[in-house]
């Protein structure tokens, strides 16, 4: 399996936004490669005759019924929006941005 670098912990933490310092860079490069470890270990024991599953617990979905109901309407959704402008909901821009 690859392993995660310091170059690649810096990368996604300039894209999640999250100033790392040296020491932390370093530090989570090997956590990452630790953890990658443990999932390729996971993956050798992995046989083709045990089923994948997402929970050990067999689960089902709990739907409730569709009824319709009153809604907001356009103002009052945007009366606790910090700020709106042309009837929707005004957001920084964090994409395009270099």
């Amino acid at each position: 399996m690859p392993s995660i670098g310091r170059d690649d912990v810096a990368r996604l933490a300039d894209l999640a936004r999250i100033q790392l310092t040296e020491e932390e860079i370093d530090r989570f490069a090997g956590e990452f490669d630790s953890i990658m470890d443990a999932v390729a270990s996971v993956s050798e024991v992995a046989t083709e005759d045990v089923p994948a599953t997402s929970h050990p617990i067999a689960m089902t979905n709990v739907f409730r019924e569709d009824v319709v109901a009153n809604t907001l309407t356009q103002e009052q959704a945007l009366a606790g929006a910090p700020e709106a402008q042309d009837g929707r909901f005004a957001v920084p821009q964090i994409l395009g941005e270099e």
